[in-house]
Formats: structure tokens, C-alpha cells, sequence
């Protein structure tokens, strides 16, 4: 990214001290090609941080048990939102659990029409902060519920030596560069 925008930079810079009206077309054409690769070619926001092979991004990404979370988070467009500095808690629900939900229904969410209704479903998933196990059993114990970004809350409870996040039990973490990724069985549905 930065060699493209540095490129882009000399580019621009000899444009504008161009004065042979061919090399100024040229310039320009190669100007409009370095813009068209970088708006084809680069992720919305921060997404397009390729150095953090660590993120929680790259680590979903990694994992065969979330391609639907994934492709959810692809239909939303909040990429970007995974590779942020964080620390970020993302409570990652697995295919199996999608697999719960009625049939067709994450045919559904994915849909352009139902990008809004999707990303406040996965904004359900994600709460600012690091909330690793040991974290979350402790906030169960003290009977506190956990802040997502989209402003719900989350009830964090504990049945034996598990633990449950608003319903959906926690089955391991995964630490991540920027927070944590809580692997649950289910879609956590908040209550408003």
C-alpha cells in the first residue's frame, strides 16, 4: 500500500511538472490506471493492513469452522473493524451454529437489502475490550454483563466450569494482536 501511494506520489508530482503535452496524457493515464487498480484492489478501512498475519480478521479468515461468519462479515462490509487496534473481544459464533438458525435464513441476512439488519446482528458479536476466559468468569462471578458495539449487553453466566455468553456457551479463545476471539455454539441474540 505504501509503495502504491508513493507511486501514486511521483506520478502526480511529475504531472504537474509535465510541459510536453504528451507526457502531461500519459501522466494523466497512468494516474487513472493507479487510482482504478487501488480502488479495485484495496479492502474498505483498515482492512487492507496485510503486515498482521495475527489480527482477528486473518485468524477467522483461517478457521475452517467460520467461512459463514466470514462471509457475513464480507456481505456487512466491517472488515475493517476486525483489524482495528483493538483490544476487541469477538464472541465467533461456528458454522455449526448458523447451521442452527432456520433455513435460508443466512441466505437472507447476506443480501444487499439486509446489510444493516446483518451488521447490527454481528456488532451483537464484538465488545471493545479483552474479555478472555478468564476475564469472562470473572465477570460472571460479579454477575456484570459485557458492553458490545452495538450497545447491548450481554449476560455472562457460568453452569459448572462453563461459561455462557448471553445463552451461547463458550467452547475456547483464540488471542489475536488487537484482542481476542471467544469461540461460542450459537448466535447470541440480545435482549433489548
Amino acid at each position: 500500500m505504501r509503495t502504491l501511494f508513493l507511486a501514486l506520489l511521483v506520478v502526480l508530482t511529475l504531472s504537474a511538472c509535465s510541459q510536453n503535452d504528451n507526457a502531461a496524457t500519459t501522466t494523466t493515464s497512468s494516474t487513472t490506471s493507479a487510482t482504478s487498480e487501488l480502488a479495485n484492489n484495496t479492502p474498505k478501512g483498515q482492512a487492507s493492513v496485510k503486515d498482521d498475519a495475527n489480527s482477528i480478521l486473518k485468524i477467522a479468515i483461517g478457521s475452517k469452522d467460520h467461512t459463514t461468519l466470514v462471509a457475513a462479515v464480507q456481505a456487512a462490509g466491517i472488515e475493517h473493524i476486525l483489524v482495528n487496534a483493538g483490544p476487541l473481544t469477538v464472541f465467533a459464533p461456528t458454522n455449526a451454529a448458523f447451521d442452527k438458525l432456520p433455513a435460508g435464513t443466512v441466505e437472507e441476512l447476506v443480501k444487499p437489502e439486509n446489510k444493516a439488519k446483518l451488521t447490527g446482528i454481528l456488532t451483537s458479536h464484538a465488545a471493545p475490550g479483552t474479555f478472555d476466559i478468564k476475564q469472562l468468569k470473572k465477570e460472571a462471578k460479579k454477575g456484570r454483563k459485557v458492553y458490545t458495539a452495538a450497545g447491548d449487553y450481554l449476560a455472562i453466566t457460568m453452569k459448572g466450569d462453563d461459561i455462557y455468553v448471553e445463552g451461547a456457551k463458550v467452547l475456547g479463545e483464540v488471542r489475536a494482536s488487537n484482542g481476542v476471539v471467544v469461540v461460542v455454539d450459537n448466535i447470541i441474540s440480545p435482549k433489548k
